[in-house]
């Protein structure tokens, strides 16, 4: 029998880890957890019913198809694989918080948004697992999928010839986003897609996907389960690396995007004198005029306007911005600018580009 120092020194024997409590740790702490050390799950999450409403809305149109789902570091469906990969954040309270903070927004984060998400995604994967988009028809109506995915896309907003379900015309992006928006359309409950889309030709590709699946009602998928790729619970990244990158790679939906050329614009320091002005001040004068006319010009809708309008506003007042240019010609940097912006919002959904 083994005396007590003898036991007490057993080489190699690791440590037990305490256990991780979410709710209560600090975000600094927080920050420092790798990805794969959180304990998520979505069994006894509020991601469980969603995921069941979408396998009975599947059921209730007799597909015989239950897309396996998992935790992944965003929303996405692997190509070729007919799995659908749930962003981690949206398991916890305390993390869905986190991401607020840190991307302004957290995607999916409400019942509605997140089975629109759900039907999207699923659309992805049951086109793997029947292999739909190899069809010729399929291919006739949406196009081919070898189409290359550009980092952007052009789109046109009163185009009738695509269904309207997640943001930024994304049905307009790809051959694949338009039948997956397309089958999210078909597939929501409730929806009268005959009626509201009558008279447009993306009805076409609803009756289409209409008598795709009840082509496939009943049978069983060609693949049922594939690889969980980016599986959260795979990723050694720190969730202060991730955010890090994540911001990095969306810089342009922060207000500090518009630093570098607004102080190509203007100037940095206090006014003093009558010949510098506040640009803040200034853009708080003429609010309202910016906002009718750069929407006037671009056709873009106020709200969206407001939004960017809001930010360079408020990094105009953290630079302490100045000019000494007319009030004319200080509006007119002001307004092409903020159309600039918006017009390359309009065709690409991004802000990108510098003056």
């Amino acid at each position: 029998m083994a005396s007590p120092n003898e036991a007490a020194s057993v080489p190699n024997e690791p440590a037990e880890k305490a256990a991780v409590d979410l709710a209560t740790m600090a975000e600094e702490d927080l920050l420092g957890l790798r990805l794969s050390e959180l304990p998520l799950r979505i069994e006894g999450s509020w991601l469980e019913p969603c995921i069941a409403q979408l396998y009975d809305e599947l059921a209730a149109r007799n597909i015989a198809f239950k897309p396996r789902c998992y935790l992944a570091d965003e929303w996405l469906t692997p190509e070729g694989e007919p799995v659908i990969g749930i962003p981690f954040y949206l398991a916890h309270p305390r993390l869905i918080e986190l991401q607020r903070e840190m991307m302004l927004e957290a995607e999916g984060d409400t019942n509605e948004w997140c089975m629109k998400l759900l039907r999207h995604e699923c659309g992805h994967a049951l086109t793997y697992a029947y292999d739909l988009n190899r069809k010729r028809s399929w291919q006739r109506v949406f196009g081919h999928s070898s189409e290359e995915y550009g980092d952007t896309y052009r789109f046109h907003p009163y185009s009738k010839s695509y269904v309207r379900h997640l943001d930024f015309y994304y049905a307009q992006y790809h051959p694949d986003e338009d039948f997956v928006e397309t089958f999210a359309v078909w597939l929501t409950p409730g929806l009268d897609w005959r009626r509201k889309y009558a008279g447009w030709k993306a009805l076409d590709k609803l009756l289409f996907v209409d008598k795709l699946m009840a082509g496939i009602a009943g049978k069983p998928p060609l693949r049922a389960t594939g690889r969980q790729l980016w599986k959260a619970a795979t990723i050694r990244s720190t969730l202060a690396r991730y955010y890090q990158k994540r911001r990095e790679a969306e810089a342009e939906d922060f207000p500090e995007f518009h630093d570098d050329n607004l102080r190509r614009l203007f100037r940095e320091g206090m006014p003093k004198g009558e010949t510098r002005r506040s640009v803040a001040k200034l853009l708080q004068a003429h609010r309202k005029e910016l906002l009718v006319a750069v929407s006037n010009w671009t056709g873009e809708r106020r709200y969206m306007v407001s939004k960017v309008y809001k930010a360079v506003l408020q990094r105009s007042r953290a630079l302490r911005l100045v000019t000494e240019d007319a009030d004319t010609v200080a509006m007119l940097k002001l307004t092409t600018y903020l159309t600039t912006l918006m017009m390359n919002y309009r065709y690409t959904t991004r802000l990108r580009g510098k003056l």
